[in-house]
């Protein structure tokens, strides 16, 4: 989805995010956790601020909505939360609100906190490894009753301890408990992808025959990337390449870079191009590049693996 040229409203803290959506203030200026419930109950009659146009939070947020009637758009796709589903987001990604955006039934809960909540802990670093914050929000987290429960008493935990007076140790258990909430998520995720492998085996047949296809194509072709294919498969590279190291052990990027040796072999026993047109047919802007990814996949260089087959 491409956004009409609008002002992107920046939200900073914790506070600006709050505010402007017109839910209750933080009791901790680092984090806040919001019960959507709540929230709606209070906010009814309210003038609340002109949401439509996009937001970006530098913040990130682990959320679960249900019953939001209407799209919700969020990077460049758009999603329905009528059914309950565990998104998340890192700094700097893209909301926008859709004007037909009925939240009148809406409940589930929303994690929102800023990064320098993580500043001095490990997981400021760790957090960065956590697939789920790259994806869409049509990648969301499907979860059972028996893991929404789960996460619903560590939510618990977590704003029992915020609303808590702030101490040399508040900081501390805050982080401890966001890193154990966000350890279950992460075995949810893969656990998401066994459980829907009809679905992912059909995502990888059509990332296949892309895949085959574009390097069918005869002439000079730019070098693919992931996000070629993501966005032909509408998935984000992150998503696409856990898919696909789940059901073969490789990256999106390995998968490519196979198809594009293939084709290299092919032009060097088919054609009589020298080794640097092939390299820019490729398209390798440096040849040397070229030679270099050829070897390391083959073991030979292109001339070598020319020569040998003759």
């Amino acid at each position: 989805m491409k956004h009409p040229a609008k002002d992107f409203r920046v939200l900073p803290t914790v506070t600006d995010y709050t505010r402007f959506y017109g839910l209750p203030a933080p009791t901790h200026p680092l984090l806040t956790l919001i019960d959507l419930t709540k929230a709606r109950e209070q906010a009814q009659g309210k003038d609340l601020p002109e949401l439509l146009d996009p937001v970006v939070p530098q913040l990130y947020t682990i959320f679960l909505k249900r019953n939001l009637n209407g799209p919700l758009y969020y990077g460049h796709q758009s999603y329905d939360f009528r059914e309950g589903v565990l998104g998340f987001s890192a700094p700097g990604q893209v909301f926008q609100v859709d004007a037909s955006l009925d939240t009148s039934q809406v409940s589930g809960w929303m994690l929102v906190f800023h990064p320098d909540l993580l500043l001095r802990y490990p997981l400021g670093k760790k957090i960065a490894n956590y697939g789920f914050f790259a994806y869409e929000v049509h990648e969301a987290l499907h979860l059972s009753a028996q893991e929404e429960s789960l996460l619903d008493a560590l939510l618990h935990g977590l704003r029992t301890e915020a609303e808590r007076p702030i101490d040399a140790f508040s900081q501390d258990v805050l982080v401890s408990q966001l890193e154990v909430l966000l350890n279950y998520a992460n075995r949810f995720y893969h656990r998401q992808f066994l459980t829907r492998r009809v679905a992912e085996h059909d995502l990888l047949a059509r990332f296949e025959l892309i895949l085959r296809g574009y390097f069918a194509q005869e002439g000079q072709l730019p070098l693919p990337t992931v996000q070629y294919f993501a966005d032909a498969l509408h998935v984000s590279p992150a998503y696409l390449s856990d898919m696909l190291r789940s059901l073969t052990g490789q990256t999106s990027q390995q998968h490519i870079h196979h198809a594009l040796i293939e084709k290299a072999k092919h032009l060097l026993l088919s054609t009589s191009l020298a080794i640097n047109e092939t390299a820019f047919q490729l398209g390798f802007e440096y040849p040397q590049y070229f030679s270099r990814l050829f070897k390391s996949k083959t073991g030979l260089s292109p001339a070598a693996f020319r020569f040998s087959a003759h």
